[in-house]
């Protein structure tokens, strides 16, 4: 076994061999001023700490709103810290009112160009000692047996000039791809830099980058998991307000009318049905079947009687400020007002454990499946032996139900590696960002807090986790397509009817949304980037 050393970076120490330290030409006990220093006690492999790790945390300290409630930051082991709110611009170069010298910020800041010199020389004298005080770094070719040296040095002089160019998209690539590669000292210089310039309230880029950010640093400290659980959507504490799911459902036509479309399919298949059981895998809060039940109430020779079957991890509650039986009273009331005879059978379990038995069968009734935005939680066969998206899949065809909805994001971050999957992401988010800014102003407290609660905890999942802690698994509808077929599923074209009306109500919204029918698929999406789609299927 090779002899190890620290190699520190910002909030962690970890172990590397010397043989691949000496590669990065850094004295070993060098101290820089680029680097902060954090705790060594001695032992091996990861040791995290907290307080220096606090000072990257984006998702709630960056806001910059002085009345805002938001103003805890997440350890790795999921708790919050309190820490004051501040907002940093885009610009590498920051006004005398934007210094550094609050918790969150770090010492690779470059106030200006003299500053940014002053950090070349000082890399130049971390890779090649004192006496590169006598040359320039350009000069370094010149020097035999330097090669080393020369392809180090213009490797940070390109740093020092994507750092210049304040290009927030370019650092994050850079930042994701130094990861990816083992490159702590890349990835701690401009992770640095890029917590000056990232802001919650501020332009989509800027807003994405601040959890893009979180989930790189969760990703180093292996805290992706706890910061996922950490910041899964809460009720708000007065009953009057509504949940940042259902802001999220209204600002942003994608979910909307994907649910929508979903409902058209499953009225549509149950026209001439007296008995309807509808079995949601992820009811949620419910808000699906609300249109759906006022729908049927008013279908031509009465409305049939409604059984639906909410499946939900318990851990969902804090979702509701409740169980399950807070749906269903929701649910059984509305219905009652519509004189729609109604029940609601409650499964408070994971759908990885869902059995026939769960499902409170019974003969004679038409069966509707739904699955909205909930099957990419499911693992596959990428994860681990027991393939429960699939499963799941085989268990419903064996239930012969009339319709199956499908309604997923657009996005392939199930098995792509990690720098690809980071890539995805940030196009994918980017285009979410960018639409909610025609709904919401940035310095909208309900805004901020719907992409922190809603948006960034998926996120920090998708460049945070790997293996089982990953859960926000998404395909795009080709495999989702193949996965279907081999279940023994045959595609059902939405109804015209359906399409036109989405259509119709689309256009009280953005002329950037986008939907397209293909194939009786409906694709919905920003401008070119097609977000969610929505299709049905059927024995």
């Amino acid at each position: 076994m090779q002899t190890s050393q620290k190699h520190k970076i910002t909030g962690v120490n970890v172990d590397q061999p010397v043989q691949e330290l000496k590669s990065y030409c850094w004295p070993p006990n060098q101290s820089l001023d680029l680097y902060q220093s954090c705790s060594d006690d001695g032992s091996n492999g990861v040791h995290h700490s907290v307080q220096n790790l606090e000072q990257y945390c984006t998702l709630e300290s960056s806001s910059g709103m002085q009345n805002s409630s938001s103003t805890a930051s997440f350890s790795p082991n999921g708790s919050s810290v309190s820490q004051p709110n501040h907002s940093y611009p885009l610009d590498l170069h920051h006004s005398p009112g934007n210094t550094c010298d609050s918790p969150v910020s770090g010492s690779c800041a470059t106030d200006n160009e003299n500053d940014l010199r002053h950090m070349i020389r000082q890399l130049e004298t971390a890779m090649l000692g004192t006496e590169s005080d006598n040359f320039d770094i350009h000069d370094i070719n010149s020097s035999d047996g330097a090669t080393g040296f020369s392809i180090e040095g213009e490797r940070w002089k390109y740093m020092m000039e994507m750092i210049a160019r304040g290009d927030l998209k370019e650092l994050l690539c850079a930042s994701a791809k130094a990861i990816e590669n083992n490159d702590m000292y890349t990835a701690d210089c401009l992770m640095t830099q890029l917590r000056k310039m990232v802001s919650v309230s501020g332009e989509p880029i800027q807003r994405l980058g601040a959890y893009m950010l979180e989930g790189l640093v969760a990703r180093l400290a292996s805290s992706g998991s706890s910061i996922y659980k950490a910041l899964r959507c809460k009720e708000p504490a007065s009953a009057e307000l509504l949940s940042y799911m259902h802001i999220l459902y209204e600002i942003c036509p994608y979910f909307k009318f994907g649910y929508m479309s979903a409902n058209g399919a499953i009225a549509e298949a149950m026209k001439e049905e007296s008995r309807v059981h509808i079995i949601d895998f992820q009811i949620a809060q419910g808000s699906q079947w609300l249109t759906l039940i006022h729908a049927l109430a008013a279908r031509p020779g009465g409305p049939p009687s409604i059984r639906i079957t909410g499946i939900d991890d318990s851990t969902s509650a804090y979702a509701r400020a409740g169980g399950l039986e807070i749906v269903g009273q929701g649910l059984r009331k509305l219905a009652e007002s519509c004189k729609v005879p109604f029940e609601f059978h409650a499964a408070a379990i994971s759908a990885t454990e869902v059995q026939l038995e769960n499902l409170g069968i019974q003969p004679g009734e038409a069966i509707a499946v739904n699955f909205a935005l909930m099957l990419h939680h499911m693992p596959d066969e990428s994860v681990g032996t027991q393939n429960h998206r699939d499963r799941l899949l085989r268990l419903v065809k064996s239930l012969s139900p009339k319709v199956v909805t499908l309604v997923e994001q657009e996005a392939n971050t199930n098995t792509a590696p990690f720098f690809p999957r980071f890539l995805e992401t940030m196009n994918h988010y980017m285009t979410i960002f960018e639409s909610i800014d025609v709904s919401l102003p940035r310095d909208h407290k309900e805004r901020i807090n719907v992409e922190q609660h809603c948006l960034a905890r998926e996120i920090v999942n998708i460049v945070a986790c790997e293996g089982p802690e990953r859960v926000e698994r998404h395909e795009l509808l080709g495999k989702w397509r193949s996965r279907f077929i081999m279940a023994g599923f045959t595609p059902c074209p939405l109804s015209s009817f359906v399409n036109t009306t989405i259509k119709t109500l689309l256009q009280s919204y953005c002329n950037k949304y986008t939907l397209e029918e293909r194939d009786g698929v409906l694709y919905l999406g920003w401008m070119n980037r097609v977000i969610i789609t929505s299709c049905a299927w059927r024995c």
